[in-house]
């Protein structure tokens, strides 16, 4: 059994502990509200523009001369993925969930032939990936505080990208991120950005009001445009879900740590005053045996 001391020095660690993990809940409910109205500010203009630019590669004829952003190396056997997570943890399982949809996904690709490769936006997404592809690994950026990341960021992270594409160090490249849903709910999500998927309507009459619209200059040259601005978007958008997934996780994990942190005072408090109980008990037993000796 504990003494006395050791257990009063414990509930005090514990108390202190407690006393962080509120504060720190404190502070991600408090940064939880931006994160989120970014990220849902943000959702209608990526989901748009990547509808967009789908439906004007649906509309051009992919030849020799077309962007390789839309029309691909011409294969498909080397993937990189790129997996976007935080630099910092005490995060639930936000980190844990990104990575393992992404080992899920490479061990699929590797079973199939295929070469993978992985480009890490955030610290934990690569220590968790290293441990097991540490050979895979192409490139590595530690982007700091998710919330404070803008869109000369991304678009630094996309010209990156485009630039390694256009250098053939792979022909397919996936994004892994985190869709915030609530607080207690954020979804692993995989998406491509490069090159752009080409989304083929099943219905060919959805489509024939949109055939009679005239693009001035002609569709490759406004995708010319568009295809690197998506890229960025997309990544951008990632980064805003991140960002509020990251907060809404940690205010769950820190609500929970600090709910256990209570109950394990509680029991330590009732430990400490039965072994006090006894140690006053035993001495009384010690004095009255004393008395009755004389």
């Amino acid at each position: 059994m504990a003494s006395l001391k050791a257990l009063k020095l414990r509930i005090g660690s514990v108390k202190s502990t407690q006393k962080i993990t509120k504060a720190m809940k404190m502070v991600a409910a408090a940064k939880l509200r931006r994160a989120q109205e970014a990220a849902e500010a943000g959702r209608p203009y990526a989901q748009t523009l990547e509808r967009v630019v789908a439906s004007l590669a649906g509309k051009v004829q992919i030849g020799e001369g077309s962007s390789p952003l839309l029309a691909g190396t011409g294969k498909q056997d080397v993937h990189l993925f790129v997996v976007a997570t935080s630099d910092r943890g005490l995060a639930g399982a936000f980190n844990t969930n990104i990575a393992r949809l992404a080992r899920r996904r490479a061990d699929e690709l590797i079973a199939q032939g295929k070469t993978v490769k992985f480009y890490t936006i955030g610290r934990k997404g690569r220590a968790a990936l290293a441990r097991i592809y540490r050979d895979r690994m192409a490139h590595g950026i530690e982007p700091g505080d998710l919330g404070k990341l803008t869109f000369a960021d991304a678009r630094g992270y996309a010209d990156d990208l485009i630039r390694r594409y256009l250098n053939g160090e792979f022909d397919v490249a996936h994004l892994f991120f985190s869709t915030f849903k609530s607080v207690l709910a954020q979804e692993p999500t995989e998406q491509q950005i490069i090159p752009v998927q080409v989304k083929v309507s099943a219905t060919p009459s959805a489509d024939s009001g949109m055939a009679a619209v005239e693009y001035e200059p002609d569709e490759e040259s406004i995708l010319a445009e568009l295809l690197p601005r998506n890229i960025a978007i997309q990544l951008f958008r990632a980064m805003r879900e991140n960002a509020a997934s990251e907060q809404g996780s940690k205010m769950t994990a820190m609500d929970n740590a600090t709910r256990n942190a209570g109950d394990l005072i509680n029991r330590l408090t009732i430990e400490y005053n039965r072994t006090r109980q006894a140690a006053i008990t035993t001495e009384l037993v010690e004095i009255i045996s004393g008395a009755e000796a004389l």
